[in-house]
């Protein structure tokens, strides 16, 4: 799809599918020609089986992108193996930071104290995005409980920043939604859930969260960073939000 098209396009959608639900948008948007070529990115944290076990039941060879930072809990690396092999997933890609890069940016593995966004950067966003550059958008499990600024998130997203479009099907859905759906299905939970943490990044990271408090407050606990990523467009730092 052109890019001068793609605005108007995720306008369109967006007034299409107001009504429907997540498995509608999946199939449309993995079976639109216009879109073309999409790729679920999952961190495979606490609500990631939703959205891994929609698109699998829709096309279980449709790309997965994971990324591992090599800071993860040991607990998500085994639920990853775990999850690709239960939901039979045919094509999943694992994600690393480039090692030349880590050596020259992060040679003692201890960025993450100094510069969270940088490291963030360095293990995440610049990874995702070479993996992502074959592709005309991925597939995100954004919801808009979330956090503010996802209060107002679309099906489909025209990113500013890469040019590609995002599709949120879990966009509309509340804790209550994702925690029936995997009692329905059946479907692992991540170890971690059970011990407090409801948003499961790189275990430097993140910590428990207490009882009353917003679900990502355990990621970057005491910074006022709460989302991944940053891009740097003409030498600038962009943020780039979670996207898994």
């Amino acid at each position: 799809m052109p890019l001068d098209t793609r605005p108007a396009r995720v306008t369109a959608l967006n007034t299409r599918f107001r009504h429907h639900g997540a498995m509608a948008v999946i199939t449309a948007a993995l079976q639109d020609a216009e879109l073309g070529r999409l790729a679920l990115v999952s961190s495979f944290g606490a609500e990631s089986v939703v959205l891994l076990h929609l698109v699998a039941v829709v096309n279980r060879a449709t790309p997965v992108l994971f990324i591992d930072t090599e800071m993860l809990f040991t607990e998500t690396l085994v639920y990853q193996q775990e999850l690709a092999e239960r939901l039979a997933l045919r094509n999943l890609t694992i994600l690393r930071a480039d090692e030349n890069a880590l050596r020259a940016e992060d040679p003692k593995g201890t960025l993450h104290r100094s510069s969270p966004d940088a490291c963030c950067a360095l293990r995440k966003t610049e990874p995702l995005q070479r993996a992502l550059a074959p592709y005309d958008g991925w597939i995100t499990g954004r919801k808009r409980f979330q956090s503010g600024r996802r209060a107002q998130l679309q099906f489909f997203e025209h990113d500013q920043v890469t040019g590609k479009i995002k599709v949120n099907p879990l966009a509309h859905w509340s804790p209550a939604d994702i925690q029936a759906y995997i009692d329905e299905n059946r479907l692992p939970r991540h170890p971690l859930s059970a011990k407090g943490y409801p948003s499961i990044g790189c275990a430097p990271c993140t910590s428990p969260v207490r009882a009353g408090e917003d679900p990502r407050a355990g990621r970057w606990r005491g910074q006022t960073k709460d989302e991944c990523g940053i891009h740097f467009v003409n030498g600038k730092p962009v943020r780039i939000p979670q996207d898994t």
